[in-house]
């Protein structure tokens, strides 16, 4: 189900998704990625936790979920992400993410789509290889003389033999 369908973040949302032909996105990953709304499942559900008779009639938490494997994101990325030691990340290739910090369902929501834009910039961001380097001769020089300077201060703790 669509995220417009359940519930549309402000009025004016529409009018500007009328001006980009019908299509809302959800977020802009970078200048070239965005993710449609339409391969973002949110569901509003009950948030947990204390908060008297109102927490039992509203929801308030979001519940998001993102198919790495549907979407529309590159392979590369897709890869990148689905290799991520995550706990957010099912075996299915799902994100899940659960927002419930505050008290408003839309802020609930922008705080569960800044998540997922976070997980995904960081999956699109390429780590440079480390460049191998081999220390100077002065500074194993100097490590060495550390050392026994280390070794003559710990000499002089000793009791001295007579």
């Amino acid at each position: 189900m669509a995220v417009s369908a359940l519930f549309s973040l402000r009025p004016s949302m529409d009018a500007k998704a009328a001006k980009r032909g019908g299509k809302q996105i959800c977020m802009k990953i970078s200048e070239t990625l965005s993710i449609d709304d339409s391969e973002i499942d949110i569901r509003a559900v009950r948030s947990h936790g204390s908060g008297g008779q109102h927490v039992n009639k509203v929801a308030t938490a979001i519940h998001l979920r993102f198919d790495i494997h549907a979407s529309s994101l590159p392979d590369g990325c897709k890869i990148r992400l689905l290799s991520l030691q995550d706990r957010r990340i099912t075996g299915e290739g799902v994100i899940v993410i659960k927002a419930d910090r505050y008290r408003t369902q839309w802020q609930n929501r922008r705080e569960a789509c800044n998540r997922l834009k976070t997980l995904v910039q960081e999956a699109l961001a390429v780590q440079k290889a480390r460049k191998a380097t081999r220390p100077t001769s002065r500074s194993k020089e100097k490590r060495l003389d550390d050392k026994a300077h280390r070794s003559a201060v710990k000499r002089m703790r000793k009791k001295v033999d007579e």
